[in-house]
């Protein structure tokens, strides 16, 4: 069965400022090019999302509502729920990943 992959607003905050940071530092067809592996990793949670991994800043303190699945360096943040896929956060992994799940995903 498949799963509908919805993404967060901030899910799409997340792709456009990697968009725009890559186009701006590298150049407008590796940003393309990276939004598209990006979204091709998104769309592929439709049909096995358990396959994910629970973060592991979020499993030292026992929170599983959340699994992840990457896109190195990124990090792609989804949650389940009975037929449906929504992913929270895309993440580069090179930063302060506790930090930055604990505000985006815990308030």
């Amino acid at each position: 069965m498949k799963f509908v992959v919805t993404l967060a607003e901030t899910a799409e905050f997340d792709m456009y400022d990697i968009h725009t940071y890559v186009e701006l530092h590298d150049s407008p067809e590796r940003a393309d090019s990276l939004l598209e592996g990006i979204s091709q990793a998104i769309v592929s949670l439709a049909d096995m999302p358990e396959r994910g991994h629970y973060p592991s800043e979020l499993d030292k303190i026992r929170i599983r509502d959340f699994r992840e699945i990457h896109f190195k360096p990124y990090r792609i943040v989804y949650s389940i729920h009975k037929h449906e896929v929504i992913v929270h956060c895309v993440l580069d992994g090179r930063r302060d990943m506790q930090t930055l799940l604990q505000q985006r995903l815990l308030r």
